[in-house]
């Protein structure tokens, strides 16, 4: 059905309409916030006035406005014909087919994801991954996280299904091979031949001291699947997407606390509007940190 819109439909209509739907839901939010009584007074105000001025925005703050897409300088590494970012002073893949300008606006949304007013913040100062800790990386994409933390790791686990990206994560990730494993696998509460649980991968290996997850809203299924890993590791750290589906934040923040972890969200909140089951109250925390004590 999408194809067919598509064939018949011209773009700039399809552009048009795409905005339109997205006002009227600025419009709901906005209505909902100014009589709801259930968030900040401070950021209620902060967000309304965002929209008096902005579209529709994931990150409806002011922070935004550091980031620019043309402000990413894109290189090209002749020696595979692949193109890259400096993060952090290390090179960042993407993928062959990928335009210029879909990387800078891709890397500029990491950046934004990951500035310290982000609610999708991974690391804090508070919460971090260590010198020699056994990492995590589920859900990996282009690996911008493990990247920023593989010198200080002891040991990194990637997993990635996306064949085009585990491609580009070899070539990423090539000057640490020596401690960084890539495993082209869901993971999730069940073995299969294209999923595995942490229980049965982490059986006979070393104890894991920081996991992060960014699934699609499959993080329940990955706590589940992972209560012995998740058991026996003093000081064990996990951070994990809450804002896929409307009840994530609360049904991730109960099996954390079940499993022993003492919890906390990101500040701020996201406004995840590409879930159409999206409803009130419609800002969501961005991501949980957990800590086993």
């Amino acid at each position: 059905m999408k194809n067919l819109i598509k064939k018949i439909v011209p773009q700039a209509i399809r552009i048009k309409r795409l905005e339109y739907l997205k006002h009227r839901k600025k419009i709901k939010i906005v209505k909902y916030l100014k009589r709801s009584s259930e968030f900040d007074d401070e950021e209620k105000k902060e967000i309304v006035n965002y929209f008096a001025k902005n579209p529709l925005a994931v990150f409806p703050y002011e922070f935004t406005k550091k980031y620019n897409p043309k402000d990413v300088v894109v290189h090209t590494d002749n020696e595979n014909n692949m193109k890259c970012v400096w993060h952090e002073k290390k090179r960042l893949y993407f993928k062959k087919n990928w335009s210029e300008e879909k990387i800078q606006n891709y890397y500029n949304g990491i950046l934004l994801e990951q500035d310290v007013e982000s609610s999708h913040r991974y690391e804090t100062a508070d919460f971090y991954v260590k010198e020699n800790d056994v990492v995590v990386d589920v859900g990996v994409a282009e690996g911008n996280f493990a990247l920023s933390v593989v010198e200080k790791a002891k040991k990194i686990y990637l997993f990635e299904i996306d064949e085009e990206w585990i491609d580009v994560l070899k070539i990423t990730f090539a000057p640490w091979k020596e401690k960084v494993e890539i495993v082209c696998k869901y993971v999730s509460d069940k073995d299969s031949d294209s999923s595995i649980t942490l229980d049965t991968f982490f059986s006979d290996k070393q104890k894991v001291d920081f996991i992060k997850a960014d699934i699609e809203g499959a993080e329940i299924a990955m706590l589940k699947g992972g209560q012995s890993t998740l058991s026996n590791t003093e000081n064990q750290r996990i951070v994990l997407c809450a804002y896929h589906k409307q009840n994530d934040a609360k049904e991730i923040d109960t099996k954390l606390k079940e499993a022993g972890f003492h919890t906390a969200f990101s500040k701020n909140h996201m406004i995840f509007y590409l879930d159409k089951t999206l409803d009130a109250p419609f800002l969501r925390k961005g991501v949980v940190y957990a800590v086993k004590k």
